[in-house]
C-alpha cells in the first residue's frame, strides 16, 4: 500500500511559478511510476507529466512541454512537479499518481493504482 500526500498548490498570477510535492508513505516507492494529472471543472482528468522508476526517463503533455518539469527524489519518496510560465488554462486540481505498470499508455489513468486527495492551482489572468 501507497499512500500520497501532495502540497505546494495555491493562487499564482499568469506568469508565475509553483512547486507541487507530493510524499509518498512506505518502502516501495522507488518501484512505482509516478505521474502528476490535473482535472479542471467539466473537463477529464489528463496527464500532465510522467516519470519513470529511476528518474531518468519523463513524458509531458504537448500543453506543458518547456513550462513543467518533474523529478523525484527516491530517497525522500518524494515526486515534484515544477511549473513555469503559468496560463490560466492551468487552473485545476492537480493529482499525484503512482503505478506498476509495462504500458506504453502511461497518460492512461487507470494504470494507476494509487493517488493523492489533489490539490488546487488557480492561475488568475
Amino acid at each position: 500500500q501507497v499512500q500520497l500526500v501532495e502540497s505546494g498548490g495555491g493562487l499564482v498570477q499568469a506568469g508565475g511559478s509553483l512547486r507541487l510535492s507530493c510524499a509518498a508513505s512506505g518502502r516501495t516507492f522507488r518501484r512505482y511510476i509516478m505521474a502528476w494529472f490535473r482535472q479542471a471543472p467539466g473537463k477529464e482528468r489528463e496527464s500532465v507529466a510522467v516519470i519513470n522508476e529511476s528518474g531518468d526517463t519523463t513524458y509531458f503533455a504537448n500543453s506543458v512541454v518547456g513550462r513543467f518539469t518533474i523529478s523525484r527524489d527516491n530517497a525522500k519518496n518524494t515526486v515534484y512537479l515544477q511549473m513555469s510560465s503559468l496560463k490560466p488554462e492551468d487552473t485545476a486540481v492537480y493529482y499525484c499518481a503512482g503505478g506498476i505498470y509495462s504500458s506504453a499508455y502511461y497518460y492512461d489513468p487507470t494504470l494507476y493504482n494509487y493517488w493523492g486527495q489533489g490539490t488546487q492551482v488557480t492561475v488568475s489572468s
